[in-house]
Order: structure tokens, then C-alpha cells, then sequence
């Protein structure tokens, strides 16, 4: 942005340009003296108590002690504006509930703010300001004694986890890399209990915690008014977020410095008057921000508000936005209309008093002759499994219950979450095929036979080889479903003429989420992809060893399983397009497949690590609009040529990188994987940095 550089320095940095006038550089000298001896946030808190007890008397019981810094229509015409802006945490809020111990609880805490922060000021920037210039913004810990900002990491690693007070939002200067608090744009005190304050009556936040936020924001306050940089938007208003790993609120602070009494041989009673006599605080009620998961909850109102705080914070020194909220909720109403729309509720147009008309459709505009008798098989023939539904598989052994407990979809069939009724506790994957009795199959009814009766041949196959893999999925049962009502089936291979009698039945586990539901919520980071590809590569090279390849490697195809584990692991799943022989085909997909796949039908030795490859690197948010198989190679071949994808993957981790470097240089050649060498680099980085013991094959 024009004339608005974080270079220019503070006062005391070696300025170019002196003063109007003595007194102006007597009173900065002043200011900053002061300053320089109001460091002890508890002192400052102690001067305030007679005052806060005077604030809570007078405000009864009646209402909230002070005023909130953002009214409901605000937060609502923001949330509006907010629609169509993504925001990604990748860092994940612990929770203290579930943690093992306190230190390590603090650690990743500081370092979930941070993401949290940085996703935020960056979504904001891009979303309201520009998509073209860098995001000018850094995201630190405040070290307590030194009062110097730090990246967590970094933090962290040199011992400093005890002397962290605070995470700030700071112009981004390469000059000053630890921070100047004239560059503090906004401030998030990480404090256990704030969510305690959310059950309070009036939400007010203790004198301890409202103390310090009020400490740290009279600093940023005053280190703006000897600054050079131009707060010039509104540099008497600063706002301090309150934060625990599930709850947070803001606390606004607003008042001219210049009526405060700088006398630096009594700083913390001046300083608390002006607190008491000149300032005007409103502080927030306190909401859930991250949910259990430590995922935030981006459209709730605890996190909206932080949000928002956070965009005024930056308006405060960039002025207001080149598209304003104003712009952005306006989009609202056309994205409603759509929504009607794609829902088919009829007529949505505005009515005079301009709320919606709603017309529902119940007549068809067309007489259609229907056949009875085909009414009839069509129902009977589209078998719907809902939550709770119960199907018996049988098997040439035995017979199996499952009970139903989720209904999902790959991206175009859908298959099942069950339980065996013998086994509450346990889940399995169920997937149900075609009833043979459809004679003129259609698409989807191939795809499902792939699915099911070549997927239970595939794995049926990895059983008898002796293939035992936790990165593989085990055939946990496989047959035919039992119909309701008496079959009358002439012999045990033959059916009877019930529509379902016939239909097969796949059956497997372990059960976990897919990587594609992982990044659509934003929960596949540098650890789970570096994890991913360990443990993707260690089913290939389990498979290969018995002649396996895999031929459909994509985000659907790989779950994550968490459930019943010390440490969570990845599963390749979808194994019905695995290729046995030669004559049999891969899976044709123009993001995901080989690119020696996509010209020749076939796979080479490297082609699932290829596959590997563009999984992760689609998964780490490049996902193009391919829409024809040339087009797919075109991308392919510019790609590796400009090193496009070792790039974006070595931005998630160097051992991405370079094994993006050594696929690339097998693509479409015969020679095999060296399988062992990279799935010991895989381990050893996950070592480092986890302490993991992670199996390499089976």
C-alpha cells in the first residue's frame, strides 16, 4: 500500500529527520523514559483494584459491567462479508483435557495462536486489501523478559516456553526481526480458564486477566505516540484477545495518551488513573473458538469476533480496505438465491415487503404415462440403507449381521459405516454391489463392481500370498445379502427371483476418515502428508512384493485411522483397479493418475508413486481445472519441467521434495522403486520430530 512502509523506524533507531521542535523531543524523551519503567504488568493490576471493585458494584446485577466492543449486526453483516473467504488452521489447538502434560499442552497452545493468527491476518489481507502484494504482517511470542518477539518455534527450541506472555500480530520489518511495539498491530494473552468466564452472569473477565490485557495494551499505546510509523487512522485504540485452548474474547481499549501524567518517578499510579479517568473499555462476552478436535470454528460467533478485532486492528494502519464489508455481504443475497435455487425451492424472488416468496411445486407441468409394473421394480430394485438399518451377509461358513451407522460417498458411489451386531464396539467398512438381476448394467453399476466383487478378489488375493500390512485393509468379510422374506433360490450358487438375492457384499477395516475430508477441513499438514506418504509407500511396497499395484491412488482412496491406536496411521484403501497382469487397466483420472497411465493405459514401476506424488501435492491446496487427458499431460509435462511440484512440496518438507525429485526421474521408465532407502528417510524424519516407532512394511 502506498506511503505505508513498517521500515520507518521509532524514535531512538537512528531517525534522518529531527524533531519540529525541542519540546516535541523533550516530551518523546519523556514518553519514552516512561515506558522504558513501566514493565511490571502485576504492580500496574494491584493500583486498579479499588477501581474494579467500584466498577463491579456499580454495575449491579443487572447487566454486563462494560460495553461490548462489537454490536450483533456488526458481527452479522461481517460474517456475511466472510462467506465466500477461507481461512486454514493448520495448526491444531490442543486440549488440555486429553493431554498427557501441562508443558507440552502450553507449547503447542503457543503454537496453534500463532497459526491461528497468521491464517487470520493473511485470509483478511488477501480477502480485503490485495491479493497481489505480500501479506505485510509477522506473527510472534512475546518473550516476558525482554519484552521481544519471537516465532514459537523458535521459541520453543532455546528453553524460553516459561517466559512467554503473549502473541502478537506486528508489521513485518526484516530490520528489527524480534519486533518494536510501535509495530504491534494487535496482542492474544494465552491464559488457562478463560472459558470459566463464559459461565459468568455478566462475562467479565478477573481482575488478573483484564489487568494485564489493559497493561499490555497502555504499552502499545504509548509506543505509538513516539513512533513514526502513521496510526494516524485511529492510534488511541488498541484490542487484546484473551484466549485459552477452547475459549476467547476481546478486550477494546480507547483513550488520548496525551492526557496522561508522564511522570516517570511514579509511572504505575499515573498510569492507572489514566486507566481510570481518560480511558473507555469494552470488553467482549467469551466464547468456544476451537471446537474438541482443536479445529476453529470460523463461523462462530468466539471466533468471529477475534476475527474482527483483528480486521480493525489492520485498519488501523492501512486504512480502510480496497473491497469493504459493505461489498462483500452484498454478495449474500445472490449467493442465497443460488443456494434456493440448487435446492429447488421454487420461486425465491423478493416480495414487495422484500422478504421471499415461496412457491412449492406440486404439480408436474407434464402428463407422463407410467407403467405400473415398472414402478414396482424400480422400488424394490434401488436399495436404500439408511442409520440403523440392519444387513445379514452370507457367507459360505457363516451368517454375519451389520448395523449401519454412517452412510457416505467416495465422490461417486456410496458405501457404509457398520457394526457388526455381535461387535457394537466394533466398524468396518461395508460396501454393497449391484443386484444381478439389473441385466443392462450401467456406468455406475461397473464402477461398483469394481468396488466390491474385484476389490474382495484383490484383497482375497493379498490373503492368500500372506500379505500382512496395518497399511493395507484387511478382508474382514466378503458374500452374498440375505433378502427380506423366504429365498427360494433352486441351489446354493444359483438366486432366486427377489431383486436383492445375489447382491455382493465387501467387508473390511480398519475404518478411518479419507484424506479428501482431511483438507476439506483443513487438518492435513506438514506431518500428516510426510505420515501419508510413509505410509502410502509402505503399501505399495508390500503389494509390489507379490506382483501388486495399486492403479487408483487419490484422496478418497486413503483414510486416516485414529480410532483405538496410540498413534494414528494412514490405510490405502480402494484396491478394485489394481493391476494383477498385463492386460488388466488402471483407473483413468486426469488430476491424479500417471502420467504413462494416462498414454499408454498401463502402469510402469513408478507410476502409484507418481499418483502418490500429485495426491500430496493437490492436498496442499494447487488443484487445477484439467478437462481433457491432453490437457492433464500438458500440466504433467510443464510442471515437473519448471519444478513446479518439488517446489510446492518442498514447502511442506525437503524429504517431499526430494522424493518428488526421485520419482520423477523414474516416470515412464521400468525401473523399480527402491522402496526400503525412502521409506528410512520417511521414518527418520518422523522420528526426529515425533519420537514415533513406525512400522516400514509388513
Amino acid at each position: 500500500m502506498e506511503g505505508k512502509s513498517p521500515d520507518l523506524e521509532s524514535i531512538g533507531s537512528g531517525t534522518t529527520t529531527k524533531r519540529s521542535s525541542v519540546s516535541s523531543g523533550s516530551r518523546s524523551r519523556i514518553r519514552r523514559e516512561f515506558l522504558s519503567r513501566f514493565t511490571d504488568g502485576e504492580h500496574f493490576t494491584e493500583k486498579l483494584e479499588d477501581w474494579f471493585g467500584l466498577v463491579l458494584e456499580n454495575s449491579g446485577t443487572n447487566g454486563p459491567v462494560f460495553e461490548v466492543p462489537f454490536e450483533l449486526v456488526e458481527l452479522q453483516k461481517f460474517d456475511y462479508a466472510l462467506e465466500g473467504i477461507s481461512f486454514q488452521q493448520l495448526t491444531r489447538m490442543p486440549n488440555a483435557v486429553y493431554a498427557s502434560t501441562s508443558n507440552a499442552v502450553e507449547a503447542n497452545a503457543y503454537l496453534a495462536i500463532e497459526d491461528f493468527l497468521h491464517a487470520t491476518v493473511k485470509s483478511l489481507w488477501e480477502a480485503f486489501w490485495s491479493q497481489d502484494e505480500p501479506v505485510p504482517f509477522s506473527v510472534g511470542c512475546l518473550y516476558n523478559q525482554n519484552l521481544k518477539f519471537y516465532q514459537a518455534e523458535k521459541a520453543l527450541a532455546i528453553g524460553k516456553l516459561e517466559g512467554l506472555s503473549a502473541t502478537g500480530v506486528l508489521l513485518k520489518n526484516p530490520r528489527h526481526p524480534h519486533g518494536k511495539w510501535d509495530h504491534i498491530l494487535e496482542l492474544a494473552l494465552l491464559r488457562p480458564d478463560i472459558g470459566s468466564f463464559a459461565l459468568e452472569s455478566d462475562h467479565t473477565p478477573s481482575l488478573p486477566v483484564l489487568g494485564e490485557a489493559l497493561f499490555y495494551a497502555l504499552r502499545i499505546l504509548i509506543s505509538r505516540s513516539v513512533s513514526r510509523l502513521d496510526f494516524s487512522q485511529s492510534s488511541n485504540c488498541v484490542f487484546i484477545l484473551l484466549v485459552d485452548s477452547q475459549y476467547g474474547g476481546v478486550v477494546k481499549v480507547e483513550g488520548d495518551v496525551n492526557k496522561l501524567d508522564f511522570d516517570v518517578n511514579n509511572v504505575y499510579d499515573c498510569a492507572a488513573d489514566w486507566i481510570k479517568k481518560h480511558s473507555k473499555i469494552a470488553v467482549s462476552p467469551v466464547d468456544r473458538i476451537w471446537n474438541k478436535l482443536g479445529n476453529a470454528n470460523w463461523g462462530d460467533i468466539g471466533a468471529l469476533q477475534v476475527v474482527f478485532a483483528t480486521y480493525h486492528s489492520i485498519m488501523q494502519y492501512f486504512g480502510p480496505p480496497r473491497h469493504s464489508i459493505e461489498d462483500l455481504a452484498a454478495d449474500h443475497s445472490s449467493r442465497l438465491h443460488s443456494r434456493r435455487q440448487e435446492r429447488q425451492l421454487g420461486d425465491t424472488s423478493l416480495s414487495e415487503n422484500g422478504m421471499f416468496r415461496f412457491q412449492q411445486r406440486t404439480m408436474s407441468p407434464e402428463i407422463v404415462e407410467v407403467q405400473e409394473e415398472s414402478t414396482k421394480i424400480e422400488q424394490e430394485t434401488s436399495m436404500k440403507l439408511e442409520v440403523g438399518s440392519v444387513l445379514w451377509l452370507e457367507d459360505s461358513n457363516y451368517q454375519n449381521g451389520y448395523q449401519i451407522n454412517e452412510v457416505l460417498s467416495n465422490g461417486t458411489l456410496p458405501y457404509h459405516i457398520a457394526s457388526p451386531v455381535d461387535d457394537a464396539g466394533k466398524s468396518v467398512f461395508l460396501y454393497v454391489g449391484s443386484p444381478p438381476s439389473q441385466l443392462e448394467p450401467a456406468w455406475e453399476d461397473m464402477n461398483l463392481w469394481y468396488q466390491v466383487q474385484r476389490q474382495t478378489k484383490i484383497l482375497s488375493i493379498m490373503k492368500q500370498r500372506g500379505l500382512s500390512s496395518k497399511y493395507l485393509p484387511q478382508l474382514h468379510g466378503s458374500g452374498r445379502i440375505i433378502h427380506p422374506g423366504q429365498c427360494q433360490k433352486p441351489s446354493s450358487g444359483g438366486r432366486c427371483d427377489h431383486p436383492w438375492c445375489g447382491t455382493p457384499i465387501l467387508v473390511t477395516t480398519p475404518v478411518g476418515e479419507t484424506v479428501a475430508d482431511l483438507v476439506n477441513e483443513g487438518r492435513f499438514g506438514p506431518e500428516e502428508a510426510i505420515r501419508c506418504c510413509h505410509d502410502c509407500l509402505s503399501a505399495l511396497s508390500s503389494s509390489s512384493s507379490a506382483g501388486i499395484r495399486h492403479g487408483d491412488i487419490r484422496p478418497e482412496n486413503v483414510v486416516y485411522v485414529t480410532s483405538g491406536v496410540r498413534h494414528p496411521y494412514f490405510v490405502l484403501i480402494g484396491w478394485g483397479h489394481a493391476v494383477l497382469e498385463d492386460r488388466d487397466r488402471p483407473a483413468m483420472n486426469l488430476h491424479f493418475s500417471s502420467t504413462y497411465a494416462l498414454q499408454e493405459g498401463k502402469l510402469c514401476a513408478a507410476s502409484d508413486a507418481e499418483s502418490l506424488i500429485y495426491m500430496l501435492y493437490f492436498c496442499s491446496g494447487d488443484f487445477p481445472d484439467l478437462d481433457s487427458v491432453e490437457g492433464a499431460l500438458q500440466w504433467r509435462e510443464t510442471s515437473w519441467s519448471k519444478r513446479l511440484i518439488q517446489q510446492k512440496l518442498g514447502d511442506v518438507s525437503t524429504v517431499l521434495k526430494a522424493f518428488s525429485d526421485y520419482v520423477d526421474s523414474l516416470c515412464g521408465t521400468p525401473y523399480p522403486l527402491d522402496y526400503e532407502i525412502w521409506l528410512r528417510r520417511l521414518k527418520r524424519n518422523l522420528s526426529e520430530d515425533h519420537g514415533k516407532e513406525i512400522e516400514t512394511s509388513g
